[in-house]
């Protein structure tokens, strides 16, 4: 850890057990995107999608909501 400031360049079993926590948390959605697309699935994982029912039209009719209510947010 030499390019830490030399203040901060001892760091402790925990410190570094969080930061590997964060990093795991804060890249684990990527992760989860490579998999879908690897293995065709969404949700959690094959046969448990954890996904809402609906069908195709449902999530068309769901996706055109989203996005009318993002572009009015943006404008406002």
């Amino acid at each position: 850890m030499r390019w830490w400031p030399s203040d901060r360049r001892k760091a402790t079993l925990h410190q570094i057990l969080v930061h590997v926590i964060a990093e795991t948390h804060r890249h684990a959605g990527h992760a989860d995107i490579v998999r879908e697309f690897i293995d065709g699935t969404v949700g959690l994982r094959h046969g448990n999608d954890n996904m809402a029912p609906g069908d195709q039209a449902w999530w068309t009719d769901y996706h055109n909501r989203l996005e009318l209510a993002a572009h009015q947010a943006g404008r406002g």
